[in-house]
């Protein structure tokens, strides 16, 4: 990919509470005046305007990095969020859950064989988010008393940058301003409704914990990030990579996924389409989130996320 002149941020001074958009160019910040989706939705006067800017950056120009608060970079009003996309995912997930008996390499070459199909005749599997759940990059992650089955899903995110309605997969990718990177937490036990399972999945109660989408920290603009079907993902556990797999591996690019997602509602600016998450969460490694744990998050060229999860700390008294 290429080498990014800038990215996007938001942050907050110390002893401010005011959130403010930024330029960031090397680590000099450099404030920025409007919110993040109008420099988004404005993008056809602001983008001259903020290469004229990052062009005239230097050493001691606007912040330093190390003195701001980084915050999640965008602010959506629609969050869709893609589930089984990532091809060898979906295989360990059937060979992981094959009835006895079942051989393992028939398993996983007919669920091969099933996805390849689903890639070239079949549809992505989309849900809804609440933007209520977006945390910044470096935001402990407070796991929920009520499970202790909650799991990490790095993905690829796309930024919308103008209204797409019933766009081409040919000409989705106008449409998207750039990309970030987010943590799609899980509560495992509570994807699936046991006392209701003529309905099936219960994505809000799953995926919408204060701080479950850690966002961030860059936002990247399309023409600096390059491919995004060419980039690596990978989240690592206390130093250990759980993840690590390249988004060529995706079952539905990004071009069908916000083509897809644009036939049944408009998205607006600055709204997050999530990508899906590769191989190797928790549910695959037996290994779910505890207390202390430090998830480290990367993916090219979109910066580091380090989280730290601690136990909710239950009020005296209380039930849980």
């Amino acid at each position: 990919m290429p080498e990014p002149t800038y990215s996007l941020i938001r942050f907050q001074e110390p002893g401010d509470s005011k959130a403010r958009a930024g330029l960031l160019v090397g680590d000099r910040v450099l404030p920025l005046d409007g919110d993040i989706n109008s420099l988004i939705e404005h993008w056809d006067t602001t983008e001259g305007q903020l290469d004229t800017l990052a062009a005239s950056a230097g050493e001691d120009t606007g912040l330093a990095l190390a003195d701001v608060e980084v915050l999640a970079p965008v602010e959506p009003v629609q969050v869709l969020q893609t589930g089984a996309n990532y091809r060898k995912h979906v295989i360990d997930l059937a060979a992981a859950h094959r009835e006895p008996g079942q051989d393992e390499a028939e398993v996983r070459d007919r669920t091969a064989a099933m996805m390849d199909k689903r890639a070239g005749q079949g549809t992505p599997y989309f849900f809804i988010g609440l933007p209520t759940a977006i945390a910044s990059a470096t935001d402990d992650l407070t796991l929920p008393s009520y499970s202790k089955s909650h799991d990490w899903e790095l993905e690829l995110a796309a930024v919308i940058g103008r209204t797409a309605f019933r766009v081409t997969p040919e000409e989705a990718l106008d449409y998207v301003f750039g990309y970030t990177m987010v943590n799609d937490i899980t509560t495992r036990e509570y994807v699936f409704r046991k006392d209701m399972p003529a309905i099936g999945s219960d994505w809000y109660r799953a995926k919408n914990a204060p701080g479950f989408l850690p966002t961030g920290p860059l936002l990247v603009p399309a023409k600096f990030f390059g491919d995004p079907q060419d980039v690596q993902v990978t989240l690592k556990l206390n130093g250990k990579a759980m993840q690590d797999e390249s988004t060529s591996d995706m079952i539905f690019g990004v071009a069908k996924l916000v083509s897809e997602a644009s036939q049944i509602m408009p998205l607006r600016p600055g709204d997050l389409v999530l990508t899906g998450s590769p191989a190797g969460n928790g549910q695959h490694w037996g290994r779910l989130l505890q207390d202390g744990d430090v998830m480290e998050g990367t993916i090219t060229g979109l910066g580091t996320q380090l989280i730290r999860c601690t136990d909710e700390v239950q009020p005296e008294g209380s039930q849980p």
